[in-house]
């Protein structure tokens, strides 16, 4: 399966993006879908995952409630809602696919990967 992110930019602090992940050449519902994100100089990290169905839902701890995962397997894309957006998660955001039977929250989890899309906040 391959994988597209998009909708990143350049965003005030407390500001609000939405990312789209949209998949070709497979069906997302057989994958738990994550978004992680890396910023210079630092690991990539879990940021969000969900289930095949959508229905449970993953965060790391510093999202605080600000983002918001979902899917829509009907149309092969997985959505990240930013909210109160902080200079802090400035980084580049990838969507990612997992064949694992648990919610997987490492990079080394996951399958298949986006290209990343580039988030900048600004203070």
């Amino acid at each position: 399966v391959q994988l597209q992110a998009f909708g990143g930019g350049l965003v005030q602090a407390g500001g609000s993006l939405r990312l789209s992940c949209a998949a070709s050449g497979g069906m997302l519902s057989r994958y738990r879908m994550g978004w992680l994100r890396q910023a210079p100089g630092k690991e990539r990290e879990f940021v969000s995952s969900i289930s095949w169905s959508g229905h449970n839902t993953y965060y790391a701890e510093f999202i605080k409630g600000r983002f918001t995962i979902s899917r829509d397997n009907a149309k092969n894309t997985v959505y990240l809602q930013m909210n109160s957006l902080e200079p802090e998660d400035t980084a580049v955001y990838y969507c990612a696919a997992s064949k694992f039977s648990i919610p997987p929250d490492k990079a080394s989890e996951y399958n298949y990967w986006g290209q990343g899309t580039q988030v900048t906040v600004s203070s």
